[in-house]
């Protein structure tokens, strides 16, 4: 089960994917979650402590090892790079676990003009395609905010493309273009799931906005949520309500992909 979670900045698609590897791990799922946001948040949202996070190295900064295998010079526009570079080693060799969770970070550039990240995305795009996963195990993807990983195809290799959608017209129009450009790229399993909930007329906008895109669930606007992001804690153990709405959603993820 490989499933990649976007939708546009602010939606609160981090703390979905955290809180939903989270209950998978909890149900016993062997759970690999990766972070291909470049403003990387998840490994907060799963709880990782500070400790850990220095031991974490995002394969943004594995340069030459990405240079070597796609044949590319980091950073050079216009240049044609391998698109199947060698990954099997990559999850053993920079994955942190916590809590029965693998997680691995794609990192970003860190200075404006630093050039083309492309050979990196295909690097990212051949991991996500490589890895072969047993019936008990799943692949949760944060991706970046908004719709340019699409355009580079990073996610193509899912089972279940999620768009985290919250009742105004600009998540909207995010959701209208993600769909279409899932669509482009072959990715049929497009769901929704709506956030920061608090009145049914907010929950009618949403399915009236959805049309034909099917509606996981619905996740309540909760002040525990940024309690927690406050103090830096995973919200899966603040939100009670979150966390079990999240649970009904994974369910039905479930039968989703297995039927």
């Amino acid at each position: 089960m490989k499933i990649a979670i976007t939708g546009k900045g602010g939606v609160g698609k981090t703390t979905f994917a955290g809180v939903l590897s989270k209950v998978l791990a909890e149900d016993g799922y062997g759970v690999l979650a990766v972070d291909a946001d470049p403003d990387a948040n998840l490994p907060m949202a799963l709880g990782i402590p500070e400790e850990k996070l220095s031991s974490i190295t995002p394969l943004s900064e594995i340069k030459d090892i990405i240079a070597k295998r796609t044949e590319a010079v980091p950073g050079v526009f216009g240049q044609m790079f391998k698109l199947n570079p060698k990954v099997d080693d990559i999850p053993e060799k920079y994955c942190i676990e916590h809590d029965g969770i693998k997680l691995l970070v794609m990192g970003t550039v860190k200075a404006g003009g630093s050039g083309c990240i492309c050979p990196e995305h295909a690097f990212l795009r051949a991991l996500m395609q490589h890895l072969l996963l047993t019936p008990q195990e799943a692949l949760i993807m944060d991706m970046e905010a908004g719709i340019e990983h699409l355009g580079r195809a990073t996610a193509d290799c899912v089972d279940a493309f999620i768009v985290v959608a919250e009742p105004g017209q600009r998540s909207i129009q995010t959701l209208k273009t993600i769909k279409k450009l899932a669509l482009d790229i072959g990715i049929q399993k497009i769901f929704v799931v709506g956030n920061k909930i608090r009145t049914n007329e907010e929950k009618s906008f949403i399915i009236n906005a959805c049309e034909n895109i099917s509606i996981l669930g619905f996740l309540p606007y909760d002040a525990a949520l940024i309690e927690a992001d406050r103090q830096g804690k995973t919200p899966f153990n603040k939100g009670e309500c979150y966390t079990d709405e999240v649970r009904a959603i994974k369910d039905k993820i479930l039968n989703l992909i297995n039927n």
